[in-house]
């Protein structure tokens, strides 16, 4: 089971922007496919994007719409997520989290990315 602590949130004015760090501890970082998913007060969690190990694919919600970029450093055990035009609804709590052989192998406790109109 691999650790995921998740960092960079915080509180934004709409159309501001915010960067997300994962990082991940235990198990073979560059074997994992990777995401991040939101859970908002009163929602279905909703998966907001996820990364192969290779990087050479990439997988968004319909609501991203282009204004969020997943990436990962294989050398540093780190996932990100950068946002832009952040929009008030995109208020969740941000989660990351790992899969290898089609289990997850762990998730973070998540982060509080909050966005005022």
């Amino acid at each position: 089971q691999a650790q995921l602590l998740e960092s960079g949130g915080g509180s934004v004015q709409a159309g501001g922007s915010l960067n997300l760090s994962c990082v991940v501890s235990g198990g073979t970082f560059s074997r994992y496919n990777l995401g991040w998913f939101r859970r908002a007060p009163g929602k279905d969690r909703e998966v907001v994007a996820a990364i192969s190990p290779s990087s050479g694919s990439t997988h968004y919600g319909d609501f991203v719409k282009g204004r969020f970029a997943i990436s990962r450093d294989n050398a540093k055990n780190l996932v990100f997520l950068q946002m832009k035009d952040l929009k008030p609804e995109d208020t969740a709590v941000y989660h990351c989290a790992c899969e290898a052989d089609a289990q997850v192998c762990g998730t973070g406790q998540g982060i509080q990315v909050t966005v005022s109109s």
